[in-house]
């Protein structure tokens, strides 16, 4: 990058989601409740299915691999917030902004996918079921996972380096707890155009495509299980996908309020309020969505957490024993 195209702004101002102390005291404590929980309940999950050779199959590696790129997304925003907090301080630096920014689109494209490439799990599971294990395997799992990560990390790239090209030369106040695209081009005193047309373009199509592919599956899986003449058979089709119907709901839901409505129906409340949503709220939720409708989740969690409580009441066990032996 040249001189010319460097930044006069070294850094930014997250003005984060309220100015009033109070406010500011209760929104730490409660963010910081609900990313301890979104971390301690999504490593659960992982724990659970890489310790339980039952849920060794196609959806549950789809799911360890979504709860980690959750713990992930909610990494990439809210610890930044609430070290501002506590050093009472509300700058970032150029470099951090750019870099929070990287990898927000990344970890929200992998979300993106995920939901995407577990919706076709759950199409071929009961649309074809006598071919689930032989069109399902580990090959291709793998193969939807790395793929999806490639296309993740090469389209923030993208978005970050058309960042990088663009001045900031006098208001470096960003009204949100995060660097996000859209902000930041409303702060350049350049020209954003190249960067505008590929968020509509490029980021509208890497967004939509999994969406669309949603869609087309549960279509079809719609149309499979209202032929299935048994009721039972209807419920246990419709209860296999309800959970995962559930967090794409909430997680297309806040992101369309945000990014496809017209620019003047916006206000930064509802902007933030959508954003917390869907980086704060949905990762907490999914792993809660997940194992309350899933017997064989909430075994696998009870016998993840029996073994962690044994793990802890042995250790100190020993450690009880060397003291006194050492007195």
């Amino acid at each position: 990058m040249t001189e010319a195209n460097q930044s006069s702004v070294s850094e930014f101002l997250l003005l984060g989601l309220s100015r009033q102390p109070q406010q500011q005291q209760l929104l730490f404590g409660l963010f910081l409740s609900m990313y301890l929980v979104t971390v301690l309940g999504n490593l659960l999950i992982i724990l659970a299915i890489s310790t339980d050779s039952r849920l060794h199959t196609p959806m549950y590696f789809f799911l360890s691999n979504l709860s980690f790129v959750d713990v992930c997304f909610s990494s990439s925003t809210v610890p930044k917030m609430l070290t501002n907090h506590i050093l009472r301080s509300q700058t970032i630096s150029f470099f951090e902004c750019l870099t929070q920014m990287y990898f927000f689109i990344m970890f929200g494209n992998m979300d993106n996918f995920l939901l995407a490439v577990m919706a076709y799990d759950r199409f071929v599971a009961i649309c074809h079921p006598l071919h689930y294990t032989t069109k399902m395997t580990h090959q291709l799992c793998a193969l939807l996972v790395a793929g999806s990560w490639v296309i993740a990390i090469l389209n923030s790239l993208l978005h970050t380096l058309l960042m990088t090209r663009l001045s900031f030369c006098a208001d470096n106040t960003i009204p949100h707890f995060f660097c996000d695209a859209t902000p930041l081009l409303k702060l350049s005193c350049s020209d954003t155009y190249l960067n505008e047309m590929m968020i509509f373009t490029e980021g509208a199509l890497i967004m939509m495509t999994p969406f669309v592919c949603i869609l087309v599956s549960y279509i079809c899986i719609t149309w499979a299980v209202l032929i299935v003449p048994s009721t039972q058979g209807k419920w246990k089709a419709f209860s296999t996908c309800g959970s995962h119907l559930a967090v794409v709901s909430l997680f297309y839901g806040t992101i369309i309020a945000v990014y496809f409505n017209p620019s003047s129906s916006h206000s930064a409340e509802k902007e933030l309020v959508a954003a917390v949503m869907y980086t704060v709220v949905t990762p907490m939720l999914n792993p809660f969505i997940y194992s309350l409708r899933n017997k064989d989740m909430k075994g696998a969690l009870t016998k993840a957490i029996s073994m962690k409580f044994f793990f802890c009441s042995t250790i100190t066990g020993i450690l009880n024993v060397v003291k006194k032996t050492s007195l």
